[in-house]
């Protein structure tokens, strides 16, 4: 090859945001005229350029060209020991290039922005703030940071109080103010405060300056101002409201409820009632009396008198029973026909492996029972099967490893005549292991019934 190219000697630094130019020597040793172009290669090429770009020689001369470097003040340029290239290309046969490299050293840098967020805090019993700590240098970073205020009514605690920051990163540091003494009330107090980031000495040992980050912090007063003005207001206005409900409202109900009881609707009354016979007046009285407000005391008297013969005021005996009867009910609110609420329980035991145990409860004679809630408890968690029958055929069939408890509630009451049973059978397949207990050596199941218990006599 007849073109040669080489760089100047001696150690190259150049820090970032910098510049430094080196000089290339071209010759051309050949017979012919040559004409190359130059192209920066490897590592540096991308903040590398060429001045001219372009060089002619003549056969046994010699040219020389401008190298600049530039690399960008940014995180990804990396210090240390890098190679700088440039190629040299003949336009005659471009398959044949020339490189000619020399070391280049990228010195380190440190670059550190801060931000307070937010700036200034408001609150009765602490201020909360993060110092955002930004290194844009090349190099990680360690910095060592500290809160001063102006008095010493404020504590200051920061965490952390150290960061160590990769290049190109942001760290988080939050402060906490918490003022040594709370105001109750009157007016806030403003503390100012100043946040020091100290980064580490330098490799060569000279310290770098620190970072100052400005901030207030307000103490509130824990009672708001306006929080007394607030309680006189609310006290102010219920005591107008108290006044304006007893001095025309409540007067106004009562003469309202007053003018509402006359002869005509007490006669209305009368006439709606259902306890009224046409054979007795004073029933009839007592009934329609004992259905309204105002005469209860009237229906109870009249409920009670049935059996004393100055009760009935020209009527038959039996007006005065049916009187006596409604007035009794109206007065009371109870429904003689309505039944009595009853309810029951049945419990059965079974071994594994042997027959099938049942229990039953019978109906009293005279009496029906109107069923209208099942409660089926299999509280050991055994595993067999379960049947509720009646005198009219199965109620239920359960297979008892599906539940513990289940429950049953019918609109339609299930209807069980005098001398009637409800039977519960029980089949053991498994006795089951309640938990944190013996295990037991029988299976044991149960059912209780809800209802209505009625009279079936005259």
């Amino acid at each position: 090859m007849s073109i040669s190219a080489s760089f100047d000697e001696g150690a190259v630094a150049v820090e970032p945001g910098g510049e430094v130019t080196l000089l290339v020597q071209v010759a051309n040793s050949g017979t012919t005229v040559e004409e190359l172009r130059l192209e920066p290669v490897g590592p540096c090429a991308g903040w590398t350029t060429v001045e001219p770009e372009r060089l002619s020689l003549y056969p046994g001369a010699s040219g020389s060209a401008q190298v600049h470097v530039r690399p960008p003040r940014a995180p990804g340029t990396a210090p240390g020991t890098t190679t700088l290239g440039l190629r040299l290309v003949p336009t005659s046969d471009a398959n044949l290039p020339v490189v000619a490299e020399r070391p280049l050293d990228v010195l380190p840098f440190t670059d550190v922005s801060a931000e307070l967020v937010p700036r200034a805090s408001q609150s009765a019993w602490r201020g909360r703030h993060e110092a955002a700590i930004d290194n844009r240098g090349n190099t990680p970073l360690t910095v060592a940071l500290t809160a001063q205020g102006m008095s010493e009514r404020v504590k200051f605690a920061l965490e952390p109080a150290e960061l160590t920051i990769p290049c190109g990163e942001t760290k988080l540091s939050r402060l906490n103010a918490r003022p040594v003494r709370r105001i109750w009330r009157g007016a806030p107090a403003t503390h100012t405060f100043q946040i020091l980031i100290a980064p580490e000495p330098a490799p060569d040992g000279s310290a770098r300056p620190p970072a100052v980050l400005d901030g207030t912090y307000e103490q509130q007063a824990v009672l708001p101002r306006w929080l007394p003005r607030a309680i006189i207001t609310t006290v102010l206005l219920a005591g107008v409201l108290v006044g304006l409900w007893y001095g025309l409202l409540r007067p106004t109900v009562r003469s309202a409820a007053r003018d509402a009881v006359t002869p005509e609707s007490i006669a209305s009354a009368a006439s709606a009632s259902p306890g009224t016979t046409p054979g007795s007046t004073s029933g009839t009285t007592a009934g329609s009396t004992a259905g309204s407000t105002a005469g209860s005391t009237a229906g109870s008297t009249a409920g009670t008198a049935t059996t004393a013969p100055s009760a009935t005021a020209g009527g038959t005996s039996a007006g005065s029973t049916a009187g006596s009867t409604g007035g009794a009910a109206a007065g009371t609110g109870a429904n003689p026909t309505a039944g009595t609420p009853t309810r029951t329980t049945i419990s059965v035991k079974d071994a594994v492996g042997g027959s099938t145990k049942s229990a039953s409860y019978t109906v009293a004679a005279g009496k029906s029972f109107n069923i209208t809630d099942v409660l089926v408890q299999n509280p050991q968690g055994d595993a067999g099967t379960l049947v509720v029958a009646t005198s009219d055929g199965q109620l239920l069939t359960l297979a008892l490893e599906d539940f513990r408890s289940s429950d049953y509630h019918f609109v339609t009451p299930i209807v069980v005549p005098a001398g009637g049973k409800i039977t519960l059978t029980a089949g053991c397949r498994e006795v089951g292991h309640p938990v944190k207990a013996p295990v037991p050596s029988q299976c044991s199941e149960s059912l209780l019934l809800g209802g209505t218990l009625l009279s079936t006599t005259s």
